[in-house]
């Protein structure tokens, strides 16, 4: 019997990219078969059985994508890494195909973009099979205070993969649970506030929220433009790094990447460092470490482990203004999102009926049976009723974001310890769903590098009762790979990365 190109014959579930890459390379698999394969898991798993409903939909040519890129591998012709290999994109990332781009929100179907995302383009110059599209918090969690995370009324609700009646967090909901499932390679997120390392925490799965400006967002459903990154979630983090490679690149069209035109890599991958914990001074921001008692026990061994790497920890290290960077972060979100949204409805043309902020909330209060059955648009009106981006209310907040979270905050800090990374629990564990009263989530480690821009990355670190806790590493600006390396150190000492069993309730 010939092997070649028969999945049968290699273990696919938790293979990496890398791993994926051979097996293409050796004819052990196609990439038509990797993607029968994740389509076959996906209507077993997604569509059926746990019904996880992280995917919103799968794109029609998925297979005849990977049929030709086969064709240029048995051609001679190799992309990259990630030649043949299916990835995942939130439904907030616009393809120009046959797939809806949405956020979500049925406000939005049939409204087509005009052009792939930016970092949609990168995929495909690097040989990427998008598979489809994957479930979100509706609006990246932008609608209302009181949203249940996975939940979009076009989607339904995205559950745990480790404990079904678990919350699988958000904004990426989909993303997170798909690659922790195993329903693809790896997928793409994006985050405002804790929108990928959030999920990545919750399902056991490394997430990686980069510098903004250091990806492009064009394309990209906007929150806010001084808050909004796309980023690589993964099994590993060299899988996250593999990835990162691929969608980085200049876009002129997105002013946030060119004050950073300088500072652009595509080695990550070759760029992350053995050992990288031995020497360096890690601050712990105790801060983020939340009140429960299991909580705070569940990370004492994970402090351990850093310092018998050779991690030289600073214990307590504070973070000044933390509430007035929060204020500040939501004034800046709730002005932003009004301009953005109304730019990027307004782009899409006289095809779409939904041109502005106000017209999505009309189409809400009209469809609130589907659309606000368990929540409303409270966040939505706060921002139809905010001014303009030249008001002093915005301008201040966003100045407080720039030099309370990133230069007093984070620099300052980092130079007063010489730091070279602050690490804190990316959250406590999945919080019990409750589409009645919304999330009941415990406070991450999210808010300082989203406010200041900066890079974050959660790696699997921990676990309560079955349910996976994330580590996160922060740090300066453009220093991904040192973060990346550090993570990664941590992860081949731990190996704390277990797949989810789809249990039920954690209850007995």
């Amino acid at each position: 019997m010939d092997k070649r190109n028969s999945t049968r014959f290699i273990k696919i579930d938790e293979r990496s990219l890398s791993g994926l890459s051979a097996d293409l390379a050796s004819n052990q698999t196609s990439s038509r078969d990797l993607v029968a394969h994740y389509q076959k898991r996906i209507a077993r798993l997604d569509c059926a059985g746990p019904n996880l409903r992280s995917v919103i939909e799968l794109n029609p040519d998925a297979i005849s994508i990977a049929i030709e890129l086969d064709g240029e591998r048995q051609n001679g012709r190799l992309r990259g890494p990630i030649h043949g290999i299916p990835i995942l994109i939130k439904d907030n990332i616009a393809t120009h195909d046959r797939m809806e781009t949405t956020a979500g929100s049925l406000a939005l179907v049939g409204c087509k973009p005009h052009d792939d995302a930016f970092i949609v383009k990168q995929l495909r110059i690097a040989g990427a099979v998008v598979l489809g599209k994957t479930n979100m918090t509706e609006w990246s969690n932008g609608r209302s205070f009181q949203s249940s995370s996975g939940w979009s009324g076009r989607g339904g609700l995205t559950r745990n993969p480790y404990v079904l009646d678990r919350s699988a967090s958000g904004s990426s909901s989909g993303s997170a649970v798909a690659v922790s499932a195993n329903l693809c390679a790896a997928a793409i997120g994006t985050e405002t506030d804790g929108s990928i390392i959030g999920p990545a925490s919750v399902c056991g799965i490394v997430g990686l929220k980069p510098t903004v400006g250091l990806l492009s967002r064009r394309g990209i459903i906007p929150l806010s433009h001084s808050l909004d990154t796309p980023g690589p979630m993964a099994r590993s983090v060299m899988d996250c790094a593999l990835l990162l490679d691929a969608l980085t690149g200049l876009d002129q069209w997105d002013p946030a990447m060119m004050s950073g035109t300088s500072r652009f890599s595509t080695t990550y991958a070759k760029s992350i460092e053995q050992d990288s914990l031995k020497g360096a001074r890690l601050g712990v921001a105790r801060q983020f470490f939340g009140s429960h008692d299991a909580v705070q026990k569940a990370y004492q061994p994970v402090l351990s482990i850093l310092r018998d790497a050779g991690a030289i920890l600073i214990d307590p290290v504070t973070i000044p203004q933390l509430e007035t960077v929060r204020m500040a972060k939501r004034t800046v979100l709730l002005h932003e999102m009004k301009a953005g949204i109304n730019n990027y409805l307004n782009g899409l043309g006289s095809k779409c009926s939904i041109h502005c902020l106000a017209d999505l909330i009309a189409f809400n209060a009209r469809n609130s049976a589907r659309e606000m059955a368990y929540f409303g648009q409270d966040i939505f009106e706060l921002s139809q009723a905010k001014g303009p981006l030249t008001s002093p209310e915005y301008l201040d907040a966003l100045e407080m974001c720039r030099h309370v979270a990133r230069v007093e905050g984070i620099e300052k800090t980092m130079h007063k310890y010489k730091l070279d990374a602050f690490v804190a629990p990316t959250s406590g564990p999945a919080w019990s769903i409750d589409l009645l009263l919304g999330d009941r989530s415990n406070s991450g480690s999210s808010l300082l590098a989203a406010a200041a821009g900066t890079p974050s990355i959660t790696v699997p670190a921990a676990r309560i009762q079955g349910l996976p806790l994330g580590l996160t590493f922060f740090g300066k600006r453009w220093e991904e790979s040192k973060l990346m390396s550090l993570a990664a150190n941590f992860e081949r000492l731990t190996s704390s990365r277990k797949p989810p069993q789809f249990l039920s309730t954690i209850y007995a």
